[in-house]
C-alpha cells in the first residue's frame, strides 16, 4: 500500500538519546525502519549474560519500539567488539572501523528497503547521526531521497576545546589523542552532502557556522525527555541546614573526562574539603583514577541507564560543568526528578538561571567552589529551585515531532 505522507529511515548507532527521533516517528506512523548496531530485547539471553559488556547492552532496547521495524546486527557486533579486543585495536582506530563497519551493514539493509519504498509515492529521508553517516549520505543520495545529519556535537570547535584541556592538564589523562585529521575531513563531507543538519542547541549551531556550515542548513531542535512515571510519587527534601551529619549531595552523571568539566570540578573539591560537602561521580572514567583520591569524592562507577534513578533521587544537586556538549540530556533526566541543576553555558538550554538553577559564570574550580557555597549556605533556594524544575514544552515528543515534520516539508 503506497503510503501518502513523507516516512523516515532512522540509521544510528547505540541508544542515542533514548532512541528520541526514530521512537517519535514510529509513534507518529512514519518511521519506515530503525537500522541500529544491536538490538537486546528482554526476552533475549545477551542481557543476562554476567559481564559488564553484554549487561550494558541491556540498554540496547526501547519498549515503544517493540513492534517497529528494526534492522539490527547485533550478533556481527558482538563479533566486531570481541576481534577488536583480539587484535587490540582500541581507541580512534576502534572508533572508525565501527564507523564504517555499520555504515556498510547499513547500506546492505538500505537496499533491501528498495522494493517497498518503490511502493511509496514520496521518496523517504533517511536520517543518520555525525561520524558514521558519510557512506550512507552518499548512498541515499544516489537513490534521490532527502537526507538529515543529525549533528551530535558542536564538531571540530568542541576538539579545539577538548585539546586545550588536555594542554592544561596532561597529567589527567596523559594517553588521551585527538581525533586524526581523517576524521574531520570526512565530517566536513558530511555536513556538504546532507540536505538538512540538525542540532540540539545554539551553542552547537554557532560552532558549526564558526567553521564554515552554511547557517541555512542547520536546524535547532532540543532533545526530548518523557519523566518516568515513578516522579509523582517523589517529593525532593532538603535540611534547613546543611551539617556533617547531613552533607550536600552533589551528582555528577556522564563520561569523566575532561570535556565534560573533570578537572574543574576536582579543583573545586579541592577548595571545599573542609565544607560538608559530598560529590558523586556516576560514569566510565577517563581519566587517571588517582586523581580521584580526595576525601570528599566517591568514584561509583559506570551506571546503566535504567539504575541511574537511584542517584537522581538520593542527590541534593546535579553538577553539569561542560566545557562543550552538544545538549546534554543528563540534564532533562535531573530535572525530571526536580533536582536543581549547576551547568555551564556550553550545552542545551535547560537551566533557567536562578530559577531552576545557577549557570556557571565560567567553568573554573574557583566559579563552582562559590555557587556551592552559596548553595551550602542556602538550602531554601534549592528548595525553590527544585519546586520549579518542570520539563518544559519545548522538551517534549510532541514539540519534538513538530519540528521534524518542519525538515520533511
Amino acid at each position: 500500500m503506497a503510503q501518502n505522507s513523507t516516512q523516515w529511515i532512522c540509521c544510528q548507532i547505540g541508544a542515542r538519546e533514548h532512541y528520541a527521533i526514530p521512537h517519535t516517528l514510529y509513534q507518529n506512523h512514519k518511521l519506515i525502519s530503525l537500522i541500529t548496531d544491536t538490538w537486546v530485547t528482554p526476552q533475549s539471553l545477551i542481557g543476562k549474560l554476567p559481564t559488564p559488556f553484554f549487561n550494558n547492552l541491556k540498554d540496547r532496547f526501547h519498549l515503544g519500539l517493540s513492534t517497529a521495524s528494526i534492522r539490527a546486527f547485533t550478533r556481527s557486533s558482538i563479533q566486531f567488539e570481541i576481534a577488536c579486543k583480539f587484535q587490540k585495536i582500541s581507541g580512534w582506530q576502534q572508533v572508525i572501523a565501527r564507523n564504517s563497519w555499520f555504515q556498510k551493514r547499513a547500506i546492505q539493509s538500505l537496499k533491501s528497503l528498495i522494493p517497498q519504498l518503490n511502493r511509496q509515492i514520496h521518496a523517504p529521508i533517511l536520517f543518520t547521526y555525525s561520524y558514521a553517516a558519510l557512506e550512507l549520505l552518499e548512498f541515499a543520495r544516489s537513490q534521490g531521497w532527502k537526507t538529515v545529519l543529525g549533528q551530535i556535537d558542536p564538531g571540530l570547535v568542541e576538539e579545539k576545546i577538548v585539546v586545550e584541556a588536555h594542554q592544561n592538564h596532561p597529567e589527567l589523562a596523559p594517553f588521551w589523542q585527538p581525533a586524526p585529521l581523517s576524521y574531520w575531513e570526512n565530517w566536513k563531507k558530511e555536513c556538504e552532502i546532507a540536505d538538512q543538519i540538525l542540532v540540539n542547541s545554539h551553542w552547537s549551531k554557532l560552532a558549526l557556522e564558526k567553521v564554515g556550515v552554511l547557517p541555512e542548513k542547520i536546524n535547532t531542535i532540543s532533545l526530548a525527555y518523557a519523566p518516568s512515571e515513578a516522579i509523582q510519587k517523589f517529593k525532593r527534601m532538603y535540611p534547613s541546614q546543611f551539617s556533617v551529619q547531613r552533607p550536600l549531595k552533589v551528582l555528577f552523571l556522564g563520561q569523566i573526562i575532561l570535556r565534560k568539566g573533570i578537572a574543574e570540578l576536582l579543583e573545586a573539591a579541592r577548595l571545599l574539603q573542609d565544607q560538608p560537602i559530598e560529590f558523586w561521580l556516576v560514569g566510565s572514567l577517563g581519566i587517571e583514577r588517582s586523581h580521584l583520591a580526595l576525601p570528599n569524592v566517591s568514584w561509583l562507577g559506570p551506571v546503566p541507564r535504567s539504575q541511574v534513578i537511584k542517584y537522581y533521587q538520593q542527590a541534593d544537586l546535579f553538577l553539569f560543568p561542560t566545557l562543550s556538549d552538544g545538549f546534554g540530556l543528563t540534564q532533562l533526566e535531573a530535572q525530571s526528578w526536580n533536582l536543581p541543576i549547576i551547568s555551564s553555558r556550553f550545552c542545551g538550554e535547560v537551566v533557567k538561571d536562578q530559577e531552576n538553577g545557577i549557570i556557571l559564570s565560567e567553568v573554573s574550580g574557583s566559579t563552582i567552589a562559590q555557587t556551592l557555597r552559596f548553595c551550602l549556605q542556602h538550602p531554601e533556594k534549592l528548595t525553590q529551585f527544585a519546586k520549579s524544575s518542570n520539563l518544559l514544552t519545548e522538551f517534549n515528543f510532541h514539540h519534538l515531532y513538530s519540528c521534524l515534520q518542519t525538515l520533511a516539508d
